[in-house]
């Protein structure tokens, strides 16, 4: 059972005083590129139609951008757009971009119709951005993103591990279906995360080379320490990391699991302070877990009791 599993049964045995106030309202800015071939022009607004319908179930401000066939000024829209969400607020900004990327060997780049955005360019548009980041980077070439978009608190994924990995990368479908499936929730608390849709967007992706019988052209990563370097989904089992940095760091991946596009009801019943208190329990708990075998076991199940009795007081009682 998961932990917040665990929490959500606790809840209903705590009396706990309702929240100030609902979730802020997220902002969810879609960039569709220049699509080079008619099928790929498909594709990617059958990708955008399904970042809209989540953004609309999760009650998220929704921009799409470059969808026009005669849209010439994509790449003044996109900046205009970001750096009007990228202001002081406790709501989550999920910048979303489909379709290709070259890499020259210096900085990355998302093609969009008329000039090209640079990975260069986006992190300097969210330097000063004090907001919680999702950047998802469907396209390929897209790893070329994640050193110059990666800081404490962002999550960061893209479609391959390089910008070297530069065919035409599937993995942006995949994901834009998984973002609102219920299926993809793997502990089955009522919504589905960042990480979840990122692991089940990995794993259809794997699973259509493997049946098409070809060489697997794009490999995904998920970043969200900091450190810019990110952790490939194979080194996951469930939502669990089995593999771990040889440098000793952190893991990715527990920023990336409090994030969700359309959040469960008990997300929705968390005011935004109650949730900032909540992501630092959870990170605690996440190092008190890696740090279980070094502690003597009544000493580990003391920390984790009060740990998780914190957490089911933050949650109103159903």
């Amino acid at each position: 059972m998961s932990f917040r599993r665990v929490i959500a049964l606790l809840a209903t045995l705590i009396c706990v005083a309702s929240p100030l106030r609902a979730a802020d309202e997220a902002a969810v800015i879609i960039a569709v590129g220049a699509s080079g071939e008619e099928a790929y022009a498909d594709d990617f607004a059958k990708w955008a139609a399904s970042w809209q319908q989540a953004a609309a179930a999760g009650k998220a401000r929704v921009q799409t951008i470059g969808a026009g066939a005669g849209e010439k000024d994509a790449l003044a829209r996109l900046r205009a757009a970001v750096v009007a969400e990228a202001k002081e607020d406790t709501s989550p900004i999920w910048l979303v971009l489909l379709g290709h990327g070259t890499f020259d060997g210096r900085d990355g780049k998302f093609n969009l119709r008329g000039d090209d955005v640079a990975a260069s360019e986006i992190a300097a548009w969210l330097k000063e951005c004090t907001r919680p980041v999702v950047v998802v980077c469907g396209f390929s070439a897209s790893g070329a993103f994640l050193k110059p978009l990666s800081a404490p608190g962002r999550v960061i994924v893209t479609a391959t591990k390089s910008g070297a990995e530069n065919n035409f990368a599937r993995f942006g479908g995949y994901f834009a279906e998984a973002v609102a499936d219920p299926g993809a929730d793997l502990d089955h608390d009522g919504q589905t995360s960042v990480l979840e849709a990122w692991l089940a967007a990995a794993q259809r992706t794997a699973e259509f080379y493997k049946t098409e019988g070809r060489i697997a052209t794009e490999h995904s990563l998920l970043e969200d320490n900091g450190d810019g370097l990110g952790t490939p989904a194979e080194w996951y089992s469930g939502l669990r990391v089995v593999k771990k940095p040889k440098d000793g760091k952190a893991p990715d991946g527990l920023r990336a699991s409090q994030f969700a596009l359309v959040p469960s009801a008990a997300e929705r019943g968390l005011s935004p302070e109650l949730r900032a208190q909540r992501d630092a329990l959870e990170t605690e708990l996440a190092k008190l877990r890696e740090a279980k075998a070094t502690l003597p076991e009544k000493e580990y199940f003391a920390k984790l009791e009060a740990l998780l009795l914190q957490l089911a007081r933050l949650y109103p009682k159903p």
